[in-house]
């Protein structure tokens, strides 16, 4: 594929009326087949050298409509699902990649033609606002689907979106207004679109789980209307991207040089909107039945998305809570609850595997974590919000954290951001406590975190769905009778919840 820089034909969608009978004649029943068909006919169409270049834009985009219902259920059934299987996964996320990654090449090579001036160029002049917004969301979807999996976004990616772009500011198209796709309400425009990547590429997506970034996308499509784009500093200003480079955007404050390809935006205008949102779904605790997100999400789930976005969209960066310093150690971790328990306790209920054991390579270390790579991802454990057992090289005392930040450098190696949650922690057995059915005989295993008995609170981690709502715990430690009565849920994984506990404590010794 070219990128800046006729005849008839016996193709079997020479015409267009031949290419909608066999677009028609996909079956909608497996969106997997459908998918794989039509990126043979965006390939072919796409490579294919008598077409005109009118009629080339003309095909892709049919082709590019009759994909996006298929793809549409792909990604539902991705993000929807919580049954899928790794091969099942893997699958769908290869495929819908896929699909953009065609549509992109198909619909650049269209604005190629265009931007080199090649033989019909001036015959696309009309279509050439909505070829550029749909390769620019084209781009946009490759990129979150990269996202998803926590892998960096290349080099060529970015400098294709600036090229696309920055044709279109130079042919003042870049603001024309068009309706993406059949259907869709609304208008938007190649500016609007580059807006809205950038700002979710500015958004920290690698510490939001995949279902958040979804959603985080969807918000800012939401708010698209209140993003601003100039060619110089604004007082709201707070990121900049080069259409002369290719790199992600950047914080103003770490803008290395000044220079007329820069174009500078701001999310300023959106954050009141994003206030009033936030609180409307704070005073409901319910999701606005205006706020199309795709799916049914709880009122906290979408609090979460917001407030993380307002955290980086606001003029000050987020600040860390501790200094980072720079060191080079290793760092042995264990996974999940059980993992972690194992650690603790290596002749408890859990059995240690040593075999499981990871070590990695810390980078930098704070009062409120760790920064760290790892040199083998092995398996599907690693993700934001994991739980994790750390223990210091040299060191015999484990420490509990959570992945916070997750970053693939290739599909076997990345780097992580742990927040510590306790220095110290305890394996003890808990017993419910309810006022219908009293004290149960039974216990289950918890860890106590950062064990103190004078303190007034305490926070346990608990297996997750042990403790249902209208319980307390009782835990006898130290001669002490402590009645624990949940205050709320600090944090929520897979397989665990961090609770924090009121905490009654009666002497029982004699």
């Amino acid at each position: 594929m070219k990128l800046f820089g006729g005849g008839k034909s016996d193709h079997p969608m020479a015409d267009a009326k031949e290419a909608r009978k066999i677009l028609d004649a996909i079956p909608a029943t497996d969106p997997f087949k459908a998918v794989e068909d039509l990126n043979h006919w965006l390939e072919s169409v796409r490579s294919w050298e008598n077409f005109k270049p009118e009629h080339r834009a003309q095909i892709v985009q049919m082709v590019d409509d009759a994909t996006q219902t298929h793809l549409r259920k792909l990604q539902r059934e991705y993000l929807s699902s919580a049954r899928l299987t790794k091969s099942q996964e893997n699958r769908l996320w290869a495929a819908i990649r896929e699909s953009y990654r065609q549509s992109v090449i198909a619909l650049a090579t269209c604005i190629d033609y265009y931007a080199t001036g090649q033989k019909g160029w001036e015959d696309l002049k009309q279509s050439m606002p909505l070829l550029t917004v749909r390769a620019l969301r084209a781009l946009a979807a490759q990129m979150k689907w990269q996202y998803l999996r926590y892998r960096p976004t290349d080099g060529p990616l970015w400098e294709m979106i600036a090229k696309i772009y920055a044709l279109a500011e130079n042919r003042k198209y870049a603001q024309a207004k068009v309706v993406a796709y059949p259907g869709l309400p609304g208008e938007t425009s190649a500016e609007q679109e580059l807006l809205k990547l950038l700002t979710l590429a500015a958004s920290s997506p690698d510490s939001l789980l995949p279902v958040e970034i979804d959603l985080a996308e969807r918000l800012i499509a939401h708010l698209a209307g209140s993003f601003k784009l100039a060619g110089s500093p604004q007082p709201d200003t707070v990121y900049c991207f080069d259409l002369a480079n290719r790199e992600p955007p950047v914080r103003l404050a770490h803008l290395p040089h000044r220079a007329p390809t820069l174009r500078y935006f701001s999310a300023a205008g959106a954050m009141s909107e994003l206030e009033k949102l936030t609180q409307a779904v704070k005073s409901a605790k319910a999701v606005p039945s205006n706020l199309a997100l795709g799916g049914s999400y709880e009122a906290e789930v979408v609090l979460d998305v917001l407030n993380h976005l307002a955290l980086y969209w606001a003029p000050q960066p987020p600040e860390r809570k501790a200094p980072r310093h720079r060191v080079k150690s290793r760092l042995a971790v264990t996974f999940g609850f059980d993992g972690v328990l194992a650690a603790l306790d290596p002749s408890g209920e859990v059995p240690f595997d040593e075999s499981k054991v990871e070590s990695w390579i810390v980078e930098n270390v704070s009062a409120g974590g760790f920064g760290a790579s790892v040199p083998q991802i092995k398996g599907e454990a690693l993700k934001i919000g994991c739980l994790l057992g750390l223990q210091p090289e040299g060191g015999t005392n484990w420490v509990v954290g959570v992945v916070r930040r997750f970053q693939r450098e290739s599909p076997q190696q990345g780097t992580v951001g742990i927040q510590t949650l306790a220095r110290t922690a305890l394996p003890v057995q808990v017993k419910l406590q309810s006022a219908h059915m009293g004290t149960s005989a039974d216990s289950e295993t918890a860890i106590l975190l950062n064990p103190l008995d004078s303190a007034a609170e305490a926070q346990l981690l608990l297996r997750t769905d042990i403790l249902l709502e209208g319980q307390n715990l009782e835990l006898q430690r130290n001669g002490q009778l402590h009645l624990l009565m949940p205050i709320g849920v600090k944090e929520l994984g897979d397989d665990y919840e961090l609770v924090r506990f009121r905490q009654m404590i009666r002497d029982t010794r004699e």
